[in-house]
């Protein structure tokens, strides 16, 4: 797999999921905000329309939720996860870190069921980018937002299996 940090690595189920939210949203999410608009403003003064200005709200929600989707979807690289052992995007680890341990996909949220509580590190995040590469029984450190140096120890790397 790639280490092109530009491109998020999607399972085939999470871009199919993904695509189809952004269908839903473009097509029926957008004509139901804009009746609701409409109906807001037949009522009336819009200064104090508090229908209207939900809606507005709504209505600037979901245009940013397309604009998030239409970018992942563009720079995805949808594949299942070829895995060789190495912490890549599409893996669960395991690590230490800073003392404590913690199990962690390297990836996107968006691969990640809703409702899930698996955490999620970006590998472009600074423990994903100290780690992408290892394999278990490696260490490395990394600087926290905070200016803090972390250490982290890799003890288990799986294949996600969504």
């Amino acid at each position: 797999m790639s280490n092109d940090t530009q491109a998020t690595w999607l399972t085939q189920e999470a871009h199919d999921r993904l695509k189809g939210e952004l269908e839903e949203l473009s097509g029926e999410g957008r004509a139901e905000i804009a009746r609701r608009i409409e109906a807001a403003r037949e009522e009336g003064d819009l200064k104090e329309n508090g229908g209207y200005h939900a809606a507005k709200d709504e209505q600037g929600k979901i245009e940013a939720r397309i604009r998030v989707l239409t970018n992942l979807l563009k720079t995805a690289t949808v594949t299942e996860a070829v895995f060789d052992g190495t912490v890549e995007p599409g893996t669960v680890v395991t690590a230490t870190i800073a003392g404590d341990p913690s199990t962690f996909l390297v990836g996107s949220r968006e691969i990640v069921a809703e409702g899930s509580d698996l955490t999620v590190y970006s590998p472009v995040s600074p423990v994903g980018a100290a780690i992408v590469g290892l394999r278990a029984g490696d260490s490395a450190t990394y600087t926290a937002p905070n200016g803090k140096e972390i250490a982290v120890e890799v003890t288990k790397v799986e294949r996600y299996e969504p």
